[in-house]
Parts: structure tokens; C-alpha cells; sequence
């Protein structure tokens, strides 16, 4: 049986446009105005703002920037459901209700996770280069953590 690559190439046109018509089901919110945000909620230094803004904020806060291929399946279903699963692991915009408890846990995994290269996570900085964080921005926001630890433990 011979394979005809015409048919083959415009099923696949075919299918890639019927995809674009199935419903996308919870969308993940965004609100810019999060009175619980962590930036807004404790005192947070410039350089630690800019770096939780560029490489974290789009998966674990509710200030998600969609790109223009989240409107293009099934780019949109793996992103939305990306952004689901990293709001529910820590989502910043919530941080005013975590319990101390909570929040040292946080703090903890959030340092765990840069100093073992887990987050932001290779798929991310794969396509948004600036989120890429080198040795000074890790080291910078470990410290952070820390001494965020130190005032929760206080409190």
C-alpha cells in the first residue's frame, strides 16, 4: 500500500483546524489587582521583584501575561493546565492567606527548587530567554527566601 503524503499533510491541516473549534474548559483568570500578593502584602527588594515577575509570576500568580500561542491549540491546552498545576504548587497573588505554616513551606520548596534547577522550568525558559536565571539572580533570591524565613518564623 503506498502512502500519499498530500493526503497525509491535509489530514493533518484538517485535524489542526477542527482542534482550534473544541472548547478550551477553565481557562486559568487573570487579575492584576491581588490584594493578598506577595508584593503587596510584605516588603519585597527591587532586584527579588523583577526576577519573581520575569521568571516566575506567568505560572504562580494570578498576573499570568498570555502569549499569542495560547489561543492556538494544543499549545493553549498544555500552557492552561501548566498554569493550573504551577498556581496550585505555590500561586504568589494568595500569599497574604497562607498560614505561617504554609508559608515557610513555600519559602523552603521555592528555595529547593532553584537550588536544583527545577524551576522556572526548561519548557518556560525555553521560549522566554530573559526568565533563564544565572548563579547571582539564584543566589540572590535563595538569600531572599531565607531571610523571608527568618521574618515568618518571627512573626
Amino acid at each position: 500500500m503506498k502512502i500519499n503524503k498530500q493526503k497525509i499533510l491535509f489530514g493533518t491541516i484538517i485535524l489542526f483546524i477542527l482542534m482550534q473549534f473544541i472548547p478550551v474548559v477553565g481557562k486559568p483568570e487573570v487579575t492584576d489587582n491581588n490584594p493578598n500578593d506577595l508584593l503587596k502584602v510584605t516588603t519585597v527588594p527591587e532586584n527579588i521583584k523583577g526576577i519573581l515577575k520575569t521568571s516566575c509570576y506567568d505560572c504562580h500568580s494570578n498576573e499570568t501575561k498570555y502569549p499569542w500561542y495560547s489561543n492556538i491549540a494544543p499549545a493553549s491546552w498544555f500552557l492552561f493546565d501548566h498554569i493550573e498545576e504551577g498556581r496550585e504548587h505555590l500561586n504568589f497573588s494568595d500569599w497574604g492567606t497562607f498560614s505561617k505554616k504554609k508559608k515557610l513551606h513555600k519559602l523552603d520548596e521555592l528555595t529547593e527548587m532553584i537550588e536544583e534547577d527545577e524551576m522556572p522550568l526548561a519548557s518556560y525558559t525555553l521560549i522566554h530567554r530573559d526568565a533563564n536565571l544565572d548563579a547571582q539572580q539564584k543566589e540572590a533570591v535563595i538569600s531572599w527566601a531565607e531571610k523571608m524565613m527568618a521574618e515568618v518564623i518571627k512573626e
